[in-house]
């Protein structure tokens, strides 16, 4: 971890390559998932069985894509009663937290002669992506929870999963029992780009959704970027980030293990401190090389240490907040004195987690908020997933004859200065009336 006095002249330069950073895809990898997505489309089920037979695990049939209610009773059956505990109470607190995020609709009589309002209505189908995680062998449970919740408080009437599948062909119990919890309606042992192709044009037996969610690896980032506007996506997804702000009080130790938390996630993953105190700085990079060596996903924190973590020490907490709100980090952690009088100088950050006990994966699991966050500096426009994403906003509009004959002349000024006739005579053909 390099540590960096800020301002300097070493320092500004890193700090713009990070506020400088942002989603890029190769040509050549754009190309090839473009090949498999137009595949899909014309070839459907048969090119989803071909590229997971080729690419996941051999034996893939058409028939046999759909988990069948044998395989998930299977499923049900192996799950121990911890993990279903602490499946459960994720799910609880991310439905409570979604639940309050519901709009409603509404309609106006303000203005006399007219109705006015909006209209809020579920899509009719959503696709929730969940990643492989090594093989299978790390079920990632949370992702199910965090995409399909906010999907089905929604109103969404028909939620699929796709996931891919493990070497012998089969779905990780765990994540099976989730999205029974969640109350997945379909769930396809595929996944990488065709999954995604699938989703959005719809085979044989998968039919079209309205809108996918989910992270996953950059193939699967590509196929979103190229079929959203065919279907919704929640956003366009870089590495993992997080960034830490530590004045005096921070534990230097718990610091590394925050850092470290999403070092784990990805070679490309990014890890900051920004601190008051060079000494906290110095004792959090003699920490993390210490915990670092004890990780099961060493080599992978390791090459995200060495490439993209680095430390800032600034004069005060001002200047935290002002680099913090350049970077716009996917995770913000405030281990500060008082964060409660400190966040409201953020203004750009996917999430953030105030105080000492509350460290980054606690929203990954079970807080409540959506973990499924803007990255690469988005969280300067874009939000978290959440209800909103599977919802449509419909205006609604009525005039009485009184107040359109009050108010034609202006449409119909205002349609001439745009060089819109046709408009102008739709207005004027009612006057006549």
């Amino acid at each position: 971890m390099k540590i960096y006095q800020y301002p300097s002249q070493a320092a500004e330069k890193r700090f713009k390559s990070m506020v400088d950073r942002g989603v890029s895809f190769r040509v050549k990898d754009v190309k090839a998932v473009s090949k498999i997505l137009e595949d899909v489309r014309k070839n459907g089920d048969q090119a989803v069985v071909d590229y997971s037979n080729r690419f996941d695990a051999g034996g893939m049939t058409v028939e046999s894509m759909r988990v069948t209610d044998q395989e998930m009773k299977d499923a049900l059956a192996q799950v121990d009663p911890d993990f279903q505990k602490a499946m459960e109470r994720s799910h609880r607190n991310v439905a409570d937290f979604h639940r309050r995020q519901l709009p409603k609709s509404w309609i106006t009589t303000d203005r006399p002669g007219t109705v006015l309002g909006q209209m809020i209505r579920p899509v009719d189908a959503a696709g929730v992506y969940v990643p492989g995680g090594q093989g299978g062998s790390t079920p990632l449970v949370s992702s199910v929870i965090m995409g399909g919740v906010p999907a089905k408080i929604a109103g969404v009437e028909r939620v699929i999963m796709v996931t891919p599948p493990r070497a012998d062909g089969t779905v990780h119990p765990y994540l099976l029992a989730a999205a029974h919890l969640t109350g997945i309606d379909e769930v396809y042992k595929i996944g990488s780009a065709w999954a995604i192709a699938a989703m959005a044009f719809g085979t044989e037996t998968i039919k079209a959704v309205d809108v996918i969610v989910g992270p996953g690896n950059i193939y699967v980032t590509i196929a979103k970027s190229l079929v959203a506007g065919t279907v919704g996506i929640d956003m366009i997804a870089g590495p993992s980030e997080v960034l830490v702000i530590a004045d005096h009080t921070a534990d230097p130790d718990c610091i590394a293990a925050d850092l470290l938390s999403q070092a784990e996630h990805d070679p490309m993953a990014s890890s900051i401190l920004v601190t008051t105190k060079r000494k906290i700085a110095l004792n959090a990079k003699k920490a993390l090389y210490e915990r670092v060596a004890k990780l099961s996903r060493r080599e992978i924190a390791e090459a995200s240490v060495q490439k993209n973590c680095v430390a800032f020490v600034v004069d005060d907490l001002d200047a935290a907040a002002d680099l913090s709100n350049a970077i716009a980090p996917e995770h913000l952690e405030l281990l500060v004195e008082d964060p409660f009088a400190y966040f409201p100088k953020i203004k750009h950050a996917g999430a953030m987690f105030l105080g000492q006990y509350t460290p980054e994966p606690v929203g990954d699991y079970v807080a409540g908020p959506n973990h499924v966050l803007p990255t690469q500096g988005t969280g300067r426009f874009s939000s978290a997933l959440n209800v909103d994403n599977f919802l449509k906003k419909t205006s609604l509009l009525h005039y009485s004859k009184e107040t359109f004959d009050e108010e034609a002349e202006d449409i119909i000024r205002l349609a001439e200065v745009e060089g819109l006739t046709a408009h102008a005579e739709s207005v004027k053909a009612r006057l006549k009336k």
